[in-house]
C-alpha cells in the first residue's frame, strides 16, 4: 500500500514569468517522503505522486527544494480554478507516493 499523508500548506507563486504556484510540504512530511523514496527518486530528486485538493486530483511530481530542505508540490492552473484556489490560500492537500 503507498504512502499517503494529508496536510495544509500556503499556496504561493513563483516569481517570474512562467508563474508556476507550488505548496510547501511540511517538514515531517517530506522527511518521510525522503525515507521512503530513497534510491527511487528521479531527475532532480523528483518524487512521482497522486495529490488531490478540493476533490480534484492528478499526477505530478514532488520536486526536492534544497534551499528548506523539504519538497514543493506544483499545483497546475486547471486544478487552481477547480478548487477556486488562488496565491496565499491555505489549501488542504492529500498525497499519496507513486510506486515509491
Amino acid at each position: 500500500m503507498a504512502a499517503s499523508y494529508s496536510f495544509k500548506a500556503g499556496l504561493w507563486r513563483y516569481p517570474g514569468e512562467a508563474g508556476w504556484h507550488f505548496l510547501t510540504l511540511p517538514a515531517d512530511v517530506a522527511d518521510d517522503i525522503r525515507a521512503r523514496s530513497s534510491g527511487h527518486s528521479k531527475a532532480f530528486g523528483s518524487v512521482k505522486v497522486a495529490a488531490e485538493i478540493a476533490g480534484h486530483a492528478w499526477q505530478t511530481s514532488l520536486f526536492a527544494d534544497t534551499r528548506t530542505g523539504t519538497y514543493l508540490l506544483p499545483v497546475k492552473k486547471d486544478i487552481r480554478a477547480k478548487a477556486e484556489i488562488s496565491d496565499g490560500d491555505e489549501v488542504a492537500v492529500r498525497l499519496s507516493l507513486q510506486n515509491p
